[in-house]
C-alpha cells in the first residue's frame, strides 16, 4: 500500500518530477516528461508496479527530511541502532535524458542498507527485458529504456532488481538511473557528485531572484520553487500537479489527470511568479500562450498539453487498481472539450499583468486578445460547465459571468491604459450589460448572497474571487453578505468546501475534502474587510496542513486528517504564496485585487 499522500517530496528537473516518499520508495516517475507513461506507478497500483527503495534493512528508529535551502535538493535522513546515513535525491538539470540521482551518504556508524528497484513502463502494465552491464543494469521495453549505474552488485529477484549494502561514516553510494530510447546507444555515465552540487547551484541561483521578504518569505520561497517545478521548460506550460488520479475523497470516482496546462491554474500561478519578480517564466508562458491558442477563437480550450496539444483523450486504465482503492486510474481529461467562460477573464487577466510589469505585448499577442473579447461577446450569455468542471448540464455560473466582465474590463484597460486599439465603446457597453445581468440575476435578495449560479440556491466558494478581481468592492453589502454565507455553510472545521456536492448539481457522487485554494480565498477577502487577525488565523491552520517538506495537494479531509488530491498542486502553492504577501503587505490590498 502507498505512503499518505502528505508523506511525499517531489524532486524535478522542469521537464517531468518524481515523488519520493518518506520511506526513500521513489514511487511516482513520469519519464521522459511529466504526462507520459509512468516508470514507476506503485503510487496507483499494488506492489507489483513500478517504484525504487533505497533505505536501511529493517525499520529506522528516525525519519528527517529536509530540502536543500532554496532547492529541490532532498535529503532524507534514517537513524537505526548501528548509525546514520542520510540520501540526497534529486534530477540534474536536463542535459539530453532524464537522470535521477540517488546518493547514500554515511554520517555516523555503519548501516545496513537495501536497494530494490522494479521496473514497470506503461503504468505498471509492462515488465521490461533486464539485462546486466558494467557496473550496473539496463532495462528495455518498447520505446522505452532504462539504464542503472551503481557501484554495488545488483541481482535478479522475482522480476525485481535488488542490492544489499553497508554504508560507514563518511562513505559515499551513488545510483544514477536514466532514461533514454530503447534505440539509441548509451550515454555518458554521470558523476553523482558533481551533479548533485550542480544541481544544488542551480537552483540556489534561481531562488535567489525571488524578492520575497518578510516572515513568511521562507514560506513563498518553498511554494515558488514547487510552482517552478511545475513548469515545463521546453515551452514554458505550467502543469496544475505532477500526478493523475489522486483522490479527492478516499475510495471514490473523482479521480483525474492534472498533468497539463490548464489557462486558470498557469495564469494564477504567473499572479505568483510576477509577484515575486519572476519576469522570464512570465514571458516564457506568454509564448506558450499564444502557440497554444493560436487558430479560430472559437477553438480555445481550457487546458492544452505540455507544447500545446489539443486531444487529450481520457482514458481508464483497469490493470491499476488505484491510490486506496480509488478507482478508476483516468490518464488524459476529457474536460478539455467544455465550455468555460471564466478562462476568457482568467486569460485577459494575465496577460493584463504581463503589460503592467512592463513584460511588452506583441500585435500577435493583442490581435488574439481581440479575436478572444469579440468572440466571448458573442457566447457569454451561454452556459458552461464552470471552474469546478462539472460533469453534469451546463449552467449559467455565477462566477463564469463575472469573469467573463474581468474580460471585457481588461480589455477596455488595455485601450484606455496602453493605447491599444480595439472598439473602446462597445466592450464598455458589453462590460456594463455583463455586470447588470450578474447582479440581477445571480444575486439572491433573500439569501442576502450570489449564488452558484442563476437560480441556483446552492453557494460557491469561486465567488470569494468576486472583489479579488475588482467586480465589486469588499464594502459591497451583496458581497460582505456572500462571504458570510460562505462562512457560515460551507466552512468545515475553519476550512472551506468548493460547494455542496450532495446538490448533485456537478453530476457526480457526493463527497470530496475542504478545497484549500478557496479557503486561501477566504482569508485574502478577510484582509479586505480589515479582519487581518481572523485571516492570519485561517492561514496559520493551512500551514499547519502542509507536510514536513512544505508541500500542499489539492484538498484536506478534516476527518481523517489527510490531504487529498493531485499532488503538488499549483491551486494551493499559488494561493499560499499570495496570501503570505497580501499578510505582510502591510496597506496593501491581496495581489489579485491589485488590478487597473
Amino acid at each position: 500500500m502507498p505512503s499518505r499522500i502528505e508523506d511525499y517530496a517531489i524532486i524535478g528537473d522542469t521537464h517531468t518530477a518524481a515523488l519520493v516518499g518518506r520511506d526513500g520508495s521513489i514511487d511516482w516517475l513520469c519519464l521522459p516528461r511529466f504526462d507520459s507513461g509512468a516508470c514507476f506507478a506503485a503510487l496507483l497500483g499494488g506492489p507489483d508496479n513500478g517504484r525504487w527503495r533505497i533505505a536501511p534493512l529493517g525499520e529506522p528508529k528516525r525519519v528527517t527530511r529536509r530540502y536543500r535551502p532554496g532547492t529541490l535538493v532532498l535529503e532524507t535522513e534514517f537513524e537505526v541502532d548501528g548509525g546514520v546515513v542520510v540520501v540526497v535525491d534529486c534530477m540534474p538539470e536536463r542535459q539530453q535524458y532524464p537522470q535521477v540521482v540517488r546518493t547514500v551518504i554515511g554520517l555516523r556508524g555503519q548501516v545496513e542498507m537495501s536497494m530494490e528497484l522494479v521496473l514497470r513502463f506503461d503504468y505498471g502494465m509492462l515488465v521490461p527485458w533486464v539485462r546486466r552491464i558494467p557496473h550496473g543494469i539496463e532495462a528495455v521495453a518498447g520505446p522505452d529504456k532504462i539504464r542503472l549505474h551503481a557501484p554495488v552488485k545488483v541481482r535478479g529477484e522475482n522480476f525485481k532488481s535488488v542490492a544489499t549494502f553497508a554504508v560507514s561514516r563518511g562513505e559515499r553510494v551513488p545510483f544514477v538511473l536514466t532514461w533514454l530510447p530503447s534505440n539509441v546507444s548509451a550515454p555518458t555515465q554521470a558523476n553523482a557528485a558533481a551533479a548533485i552540487e550542480r544541481t544544488t547551484r542551480s537552483w540556489k541561483r534561481w531562488s535567489k531572484r525571488c524578492s520575497s521578504d518578510g516572515e513568511y518569505s521562507e514560506v513563498i520561497d518553498r511554494s515558488l520553487i514547487t510552482l517552478k517545478a511545475l513548469t515545463y521548460s521546453p515551452t514554458g506550460g505550467i502543469v496544475a500537479a505532477a500526478t493523475t488520479s489522486l483522490p479527492e475523497q478516499l475510495g471514490g470516482t473523482r479521480n483525474w489527470d492534472y498533468r497539463f496546462c490548464w489557462l486558470r491554474d498557469a495564469t494564477f500561478t504567473l499572479y505568483a511568479l510576477v509577484s515575486a519578480g519572476y519576469h522570464l517564466e512570465a514571458a516564457a508562458w506568454q509564448k506558450w500562450l499564444l502557440r497554444a491558442a493560436a487558430g479560430k477563437p472559437e477553438q480555445i480550450q481550457i487546458m492544452y498539453g505540455l507544447a500545446g496539444e489539443r486531444r487529450l483523450t481520457e482514458l481508464e486504465l483497469p490493470w491499476l487498481a488505484g491510490y486506496e482503492a480509488s478507482r478508476p486510474v483516468r490518464i488524459g481529461n476529457d474536460a478539455h472539450g467544455q465550455r468555460q467562460l471564466d478562462v476568457f477573464g482568467e486569460l485577459m487577466d494575465a496577460l493584463h499583468l504581463c503589460r503592467r510589469v512592463g513584460i511588452h505585448a506583441t500585435d500577435a499577442e493583442w490581435n488574439l486578445q481581440r479575436a478572444l473579447t469579440d468572440y466571448l461577446g458573442t457566447i457569454w450569455s451561454e452556459p458552461d460547465m464552470g471552474i469546478w468542471e462539472i460533469r453534469g448540464a451546463p449552467q449559467h455560473f455565477t462566477h463564469s459571468k463575472i469573469m467573463a466582465w474581468v474580460a471585457l474590463d481588461r480589455a477596455v484597460k488595455g485601450i484606455e491604459g496602453f493605447g491599444l486599439e480595439g472598439p473602446l465603446d462597445k466592450w464598455k457597453t458589453l462590460r456594463d450589460e455583463i455586470h447588470a445581468d450578474v447582479c440581477s440575476r445571480g444575486y439572491d435578495a433573500r439569501r442576502g448572497a450570489f449564488m452558484q449560479a442563476y437560480g441556483s440556491k446552492n453557494l460557491d466558494a469561486s465567488l470569494l474571487l468576486m472583489p479579488l478581481v475588482g467586480f465589486l468592492p469588499v464594502t459591497d453589502a451583496r458581497v460582505r453578505g456572500t462571504i458570510a454565507a460562505i462562512e457560515k455553510e460551507l466552512l468545515v472545521d475553519g476550512f472551506v468546501r468548493r460547494y455542496p456536492t450532495e446538490s448533485g448539481v456537478d453530476g457526480l457522487p457526493p463527497g470530496e475534502g475542504v478545497f484549500l485554494a478557496c479557503t486561501f480565498w477566504l482569508a485574502d477577502n478577510l484582509i479586505l474587510m480589515g479582519r487581518r487577525d481572523d485571516a492570519r488565523d485561517i492561514f496559520e491552520r493551512l500551514l499547519g496542513l502542509r507536510n514536513d517538506v512544505g508541500l500542499l495537494a489539492e484538498e484536506y479531509d478534516p476527518v481523517s486528517k489527510r490531504q487529498l488530491g493531485n499532488f503538488p498542486q499549483a491551486f494551493s502553492h499559488v494561493s499560499l504564496a499570495n496570501t503570505a504577501r497580501n499578510l505582510t503587505g502591510g496597506k496593501h490590498v491581496p495581489a489579485r485585487h491589485r488590478r487597473g
